[in-house]
């Protein structure tokens, strides 16, 4: 099974979009932030969503510094590294899912939040 995540930053805030199995899940309005904040909402979300659903996942999103950082391959800084540490804490919990990298036109979360309204 793979999940599809995305974070965005608009002048409104935050928001990110997951994708699974032709269901999408969009939050907006999460705040100031970080277009690399958002990014690790996204993921932070799409690994909950997969621990509800059990089995092995595929987290699919675009952020390489995300990714290379959820791999423990770059260190996280600043408020990245709290995000981190939820992240470590919450694939503890369950079967650890695989991270892929696409392109941007490849990820369908991506294409769900170009799709929203205002964009």
């Amino acid at each position: 099974m793979k999940i599809f995540f995305d974070g965005g930053l608009r002048p409104a805030g935050m928001e990110y979009a997951l994708v699974c199995r032709g269901e999408r899940r969009v939050r907006q309005d999460l705040g100031p932030g970080t277009s690399m904040t958002a990014e690790w909402l996204a993921l932070l979300a799409a690994t909950r969503w997969a621990l509800a659903l059990g089995g092995p996942v595929v987290l699919v999103g675009d952020s390489a510094a995300v990714i290379a950082q959820a791999r423990g391959l770059v260190p996280a800084r600043g408020d990245h590294a709290a995000h981190w540490a939820e992240w470590q804490a919450l694939v503890a919990s369950g079967p650890p899912p695989t991270l892929r990298q696409v392109k941007r036109a490849q990820n369908l979360a991506g294409i769900a939040l170009d799709r929203l309204p205002g964009r």
